[in-house]
């Protein structure tokens, strides 16, 4: 397996997985992407339907990582999932709320969030690759809020990596930050800046396509940006699926709340290899561009004053990095057509592909979607609580509700659980008037001494401030 740009470079040169683990974006400014997904038929499939989710997420990931040997990515696997780290050895385990309606539950990790299946990966994958050549990363990232803790997680005390957050300046719950700001490893740096999400990923992307920069100072990334990241989200969808269906090609409908594009976009993934998904629902807080897309086929991504602060704040984000991904997909593949929709979007800040050959890929892609406000995620909150005795957190709310809504009583339907509700407490506590359980460990986090660096929405000072302390 070989790795192109979703802009065009490495065309004639496709990269290996190890050289895109550490490249984050691409020298044109692009996404890697496979040159090709690795399709699987039914025989495959029924192969993989009993495995534990070790052996599966070997089994997946060994067709996308295929420049590590088989044996050291099966023990890298095996020291990142393991029951100890999340609770047991299912990983990701399913229940059923009703007939038909399903919580897959991808947050039982260190950090209370799915982020923690593909970042546990990755810091491991991260600390084989640089110690094979005896080299160091500076890793640089952003966050809306379960990214940043995830990633600190899975690489303090890693030799050879640093870390450098960013995250939008009181715009986290205060169990996100100080998740986040009380890790004291000097390998751990967090910058508070003066903006919203987008302004921190709009700095990570202009450091990374510093050339110079980037080279000199061994820039890499965590974000959603990062492929590994997607690839290691891709096996909770065939888990799922296999705990929901008997085989035979029977649909599954999967209900994704969304901000940066890179969870459902792992679902998109796994519907290209062959699993049978039938729809991906989308569902956003009242940043609704990417619903917004969906219905009307035009992206226009909002501006920093035009983002809401809402109650779902992972999901506050108006410009979603792996959204490039999925266009490329419906594109055809055409890196010239992706160059062009984004030179439009920076010159015009949007594009529509209403009118295009490309709308009918939208159409077949399976995508629907929704919108979910305060007031809805209050509600679904209450509601699941009184049906089935199950407390979830905000943005899984949002998912409910958007999936409930499009949801038919003769498909399986999969909520995603994307976070603990004891991150959020105060939104719980408003929906149902008491604070969520949360684990012991956390019992007294945010009393917790916090440290970070305040800086404005500027690449410049960051980019001293890496210099300073790399």
């Amino acid at each position: 397996m070989r790795y192109v740009s979703t802009r065009g470079a490495w065309r004639e040169d496709p990269q290996p997985f190890s050289a895109i683990l550490l490249e984050g974006l691409a020298p044109d400014g692009g996404l890697a992407m496979p040159q090709a997904y690795p399709r699987l038929d039914a025989a495959a499939l029924a192969a993989l339907r009993p495995l534990g989710y070790r052996d599966l997420a070997h089994a997946v990931l060994s067709l996308f990582v295929t420049d590590i040997p088989g044996a050291d990515l099966k023990a890298l696997i095996d020291r990142s999932y393991t029951a100890a780290t999340f609770g047991s050895d299912e990983i990701t385990p399913l229940s059923t709320l009703a007939p038909g309606l399903h919580l897959l539950h991808v947050s039982n990790g260190p950090t209370l969030a799915f982020k923690d299946i593909a970042l546990q990966l990755l810091g491991n994958l991260f600390e084989y690759v640089l110690g094979k050549d005896g080299r160091e990363l500076n890793i640089l990232g952003a966050t809306s809020g379960d990214t940043g803790s995830s990633a600190e997680y899975a690489m303090r005390g890693k030799r050879g990596l640093r870390v450098f957050m960013l995250s939008p300046h009181e715009r986290m719950s205060p169990f996100q930050q100080a998740q986040m700001f009380s890790l004291a490893d000097p390998n751990i740096h967090n910058l508070a800046i003066d903006g919203v999400f987008d302004d921190c990923q709009d700095i990570v992307k202009a450091v990374s396509c510093d050339a110079a920069f980037k080279a000199r100072w061994k820039i890499g990334t965590v974000n959603s940006i990062n492929w590994a990241r997607v690839a290691a989200q891709v096996v909770y969808y065939f888990k799922a699926y296999f705990a929901v269906t008997r085989g035979g090609g029977d649909g599954v409908d999967f209900a994704v709340p969304s901000g940066n594009f890179g969870n459902i976009l792992a679902g998109h993934v796994a519907r290209q290899m062959g699993l049978p998904i039938r729809r991906l629902i989308l569902a956003t807080n009242e940043n609704d561009v990417l619903d917004e897309f969906f219905r009307t086929l035009t992206y226009r991504p909002r501006a920093t004053a035009q983002t809401c602060a809402t109650s779902s704040p992972s999901m506050d984000i108006s410009k979603a990095s792996n959204f490039e991904r999925y266009v490329f997909d419906i594109v055809g593949r055409d890196p010239a057509v992706v160059r062009a929709l984004w030179q439009r979007l920076d010159t015009e800040g949007s594009f529509d592909l209403k009118g295009t050959p490309y709308a009918a890929s939208v159409a077949a892609s399976g995508f629907v979607s929704g919108k979910s406000t305060h007031a809805d995620r209050l509600a679904t909150i209450r509601d699941v609580a009184a049906r089935y005795g199950v407390v979830v957190d905000p943005h899984t709310a949002d998912g409910i509700k958007v999936g409930q809504e499009h949801r038919d009583a003769r498909v399986p339907l999969v909520c995603v659980e994307t976070a603990l509700p004891a991150k959020f407490a105060a939104t719980i506590r408003e929906a149902l008037g008491r604070d969520p359980e949360r684990p012991a460990a956390y019992a007294d986090l945010e009393r917790r001494p916090q440290r970070c660096e305040r800086l404005p929405a500027d690449a410049a000072r960051v980019k001293a401030f890496i210099a300073a302390h790399a």
